[in-house]
């Protein structure tokens, strides 16, 4: 979502590379290009237009440090206000022994259903015991959403049926936790548009009667400024206490994010990061703000790789085979997409075209090509001729000259695996020199 603000930030600091002393023109020029990346993203003019000032500020405020070029110290001081922009340290909801009853609240489509069932899933997997209330009734099929969400993950789902009263679900969701422990309870309610009263009043009333202990509103992160204000709008009529973003591995400007915690004044507890049920992760300003500059997220890739239970290959590089490649390939698609992967990693950003991803498509090719060769080929590619490269094309449903390019990405992809491998040897770079 952040490729080419990403890089039109880094490109307005990389200016500044290589001088020995930076004058307050060449600050405030490099701040003018930042400023207008991040009106084009679509951020709220107040928030880019404060985090600007900060910046400025900050800079001329402080001495430049002997260990840091100055384009490193700018560089420094807006990845510290970008942090700060995106809410400074983690949050997340109070979440008490038992008696948790949260409410999922938010505009229409913006996700609110589905990301009821990563919640309910998330904590699931963190050994808590999560009951559904599908309290959706205004749209069509979003009760029947939320059971088959429930059924895949395992948990119940109590659905209110139309026109109940809210003193009704109230008595039978205490009925239903007299037989059925649960020490964590997530109300999917209506999507709301701001000029709907009827339907704003009849949410306040629910919540006045069941009491919520957290208010979770949903926002899409592909939404522009307006929704974000339709969200504040929201927060005063029925009382908000975080945020949880849908939607950030978008392709949009990804504005609302950065404006979101600005504008609603709330903290951002989550991100959906994919459309599968675990892509939901706590949100963590520091990481996001590392991976917007092309430092990457190495503390949420090695998280991924251990849920994923990755294991790293026991060979040396040099011995690194084909059949090694689709094993790694298939344990790194449970950590998420490979757009996803790639962004995580620390300077690949800016190696990437503005707008790269992955073809997952062309990924399952790669994997069919290499499946068509027999294990000897598969272990030693060297023995591949012409003959056996016209076999292999057939039987994977592909063409020559695409087992040709796989081969050819193999060979280099191991020689660069070399050349990170001595690197690191030899001390690897700090993390504003990715």
């Amino acid at each position: 979502m952040f490729e080419t603000l990403s890089q039109r930030i880094r490109a307005a600091v990389d200016k500044l590379r290589g001088r020995g002393r930076i004058s307050e023109a060449d600050l405030k020029a490099t701040l003018r290009e930042i400023r207008m990346s991040l009106l084009e993203a679509d951020v709220n003019f107040e928030v880019a237009k404060n985090f600007v000032n900060r910046v400025q500020e900050k800079t001329l405020g402080q001495a430049v440090l002997e260990s840091l070029t100055p384009a490193e110290q700018i560089l420094t001081v807006v990845y510290e206000e970008l942090v700060q922009m995106l809410g400074g340290e983690a949050k997340q909801p109070v979440l008490k022994n038992e008696g948790n009853l949260w409410f999922m609240v938010g505009l229409q489509g913006s996700g609110k259903t589905t990301t009821t069932g990563k919640l309910a899933q998330f904590y699931k997997s963190k050994g808590r015991r999560p009951l559904l209330v599908a309290a959706d009734t205004q749209r069509p099929a979003a009760r029947e959403q939320l059971r088959i969400l429930g059924e895949k993950i395992g948990v119940p789902v109590l659905e209110v049926a139309d026109n109940e009263r809210p003193e009704t679900t109230r008595t039978r969701l205490q009925q239903h936790l007299t037989f059925d422990y649960r020490d964590l309870v997530i109300v999917d309610t209506a999507g709301r548009l701001q000029i709907d009263e009827a339907l704003m009043d009849e949410l306040a009333q629910l919540k006045h009667v069941l009491g919520p202990s957290e208010t979770l509103l949903v926002v899409d992160s592909m939404t522009g400024q307006e929704a974000l204000n339709v969200s504040k709008t929201f927060d005063e009529r029925i009382g908000v206490s975080g945020l949880i973003l849908t939607k950030l591995d978008g392709d949009a400007r990804g504005g609302a994010a950065l404006s979101a915690r600005h504008v609603t004044g709330k903290p951002i507890y989550f991100a959906g990061v994919s459309e599968k049920l675990e892509g939901l992760e706590p949100f963590y300003p520091d990481r996001l703000a590392q991976r917007i500059l092309g430092m990457g997220d190495l503390q949420t890739l090695l998280e991924k790789a251990k849920q994923a239970e990755l294991e790293a290959p026991q060979k040396d590089l040099k011995e690194i085979t084909l059949e090694d490649l689709i094993t790694q390939m298939r344990q790194m698609r449970k950590m998420g997409s490979f757009t996803e992967i790639l962004g995580m990693i620390p300077g690949m950003s800016r190696m990437l075209p503005a707008g790269f991803s992955v073809d997952e498509k062309q990924v399952n090719r790669m994997e069919a090509i290499v499946l068509s060769m027999t294990p000897k080929e598969r272990r030693d590619p060297r023995i591949l001729n012409a003959s056996r490269r016209k076999r292999i094309a057939a039987g994977s449903g592909t063409s020559v000259q695409e087992v040709n390019r796989l081969i050819k990405t193999f060979e280099d992809a191991k020689q660069m695996l070399k050349t990170l491998a001595k690197q690191q040897q030899r001390g690897g770079r700090g993390l504003f020199r990715p």
